[in-house]
């Protein structure tokens, strides 16, 4: 658990009783095509993947990541709502997702995103959606958008022992 003001604010994983509110905050984006709407079904079986920060006890942000093969994960599902926008929350969730990554042992995240420059300020470099072919081919190919999808995929190596020069390291801030 990451405390970003004591007062106020803690990022965490998620339990089930977020499940609702992480929808919420989904779906409210995915009405205004920023990103792909989540079922309850999907985010009750995936709430594992999740964290999220809480304000004053309320969900005010989430991000997943979702392993995807032994050396790459997918962090997907970043929202943050409006009214906590700017305060940090997306790069706290983001580097939840990093560290978590590294802790398990998988060599590379990458996002598809509409905002590549919140990924960028954190190191992640655009890479073409063709390297991401487990993705492409398992989920993508199925997304009412495969053939009109405006996201960029970003890429960042986390692994610890990643040749010099290749690893992008980022530290969990407390």
């Amino acid at each position: 658990m990451l405390s970003l003001d004591a007062q106020v604010s803690t990022v965490r994983k998620a339990s089930v009783r977020d499940v609702p509110a992480v929808q919420k905050l989904v779906n409210g984006f995915a009405e205004k095509d920023l990103m792909l709407p989540r079922s309850l079904s999907q985010l009750y079986e995936n709430v594992r993947d999740f964290w999220v920060v809480e304000e004053q006890g309320q969900v005010v942000g989430c991000a997943a990541l979702h392993v995807s093969w032994k050396d790459l994960a997918e962090l997907k599902s970043l929202a943050v709502a409006e009214a906590s926008q700017g305060k940090g929350y997306g790069r706290a969730l983001i580097e939840a997702c990093i560290a978590e990554a590294r802790n398990m042992g998988v060599a590379q995240v990458f996002a598809l995103t509409y905002v590549p420059e919140l990924f960028e300020k954190m190191m992640f470099e655009r890479i073409d959606r063709a390297l991401l072919p487990r993705k492409v081919w398992t989920e993508c190919v199925y997304c009412p958008k495969f053939h009109d999808c405006t996201e960029v995929a970003v890429s960042l190596l986390v692994a610890e022992d990643a040749p010099s020069g290749a690893s992008r390291h980022l530290r969990l801030t407390t």
